[in-house]
């Protein structure tokens, strides 16, 4: 009897339990390579310089990274795709973006995590930031995503 009675008050107290509400709209992902504020080469520009001139390469930065936005290769756990993309500007990572999954339990964990993310990139300047607590496959992705868009950012 008194078995039956835990049983039943067990279910009945994790069937007042209510799961985390869902974000209420999700941030949609900032596409850094499509952004109108960046302006884009012309392919003219090379028609337009004189022939038999040469032209130098801007001055390598401390930090090693071109100018520019640069998209990692997508990085997937049993959740998802998180894919990051980098914008350098005078050598230092200026914009983060991400895109992530959004169904089941991405839906609660992607929003909170990878805002935490980009900030910790943001300070720290490189991929090498910290997991986030809860978020363990989403973090190890952001930074594999991540470290390949600094590789292809490496002058």
């Amino acid at each position: 009897m008194g078995t039956l009675t835990g049983a039943a008050l067990i279910v009945g107290v994790r069937l007042s339990v209510q799961p985390p509400a869902p974000p209420a709209a999700a941030q949609s992902p900032v596409d850094l390579v499509d952004n109108p504020s960046t302006p884009k080469p012309s392919g003219s520009a090379a028609a337009k310089k004189p022939a038999g001139k040469k032209t130098t390469a801007p001055a390598q930065n401390k930090s090693g990274l071109k100018d520019g936005t640069f998209k990692g290769k997508g990085s997937t756990n049993p959740y998802g795709t998180v894919q990051v993309t980098v914008k350098i500007s005078d050598g230092k990572i200026t914009a983060v973006d991400a895109t992530y999954p959004l169904t089941g339990n991405s839906a609660t964990i992607n929003p909170v995590a990878i805002p935490k993310l980009k900030q910790e990139t943001l300070q720290a300047q490189s991929a090498k930031v910290a997991a986030v607590s809860g978020a363990t496959y989403t973090s190890q992705s952001y930074q594999e995503s991540l470290q390949a868009a600094l590789d292809s950012a490496k002058a």
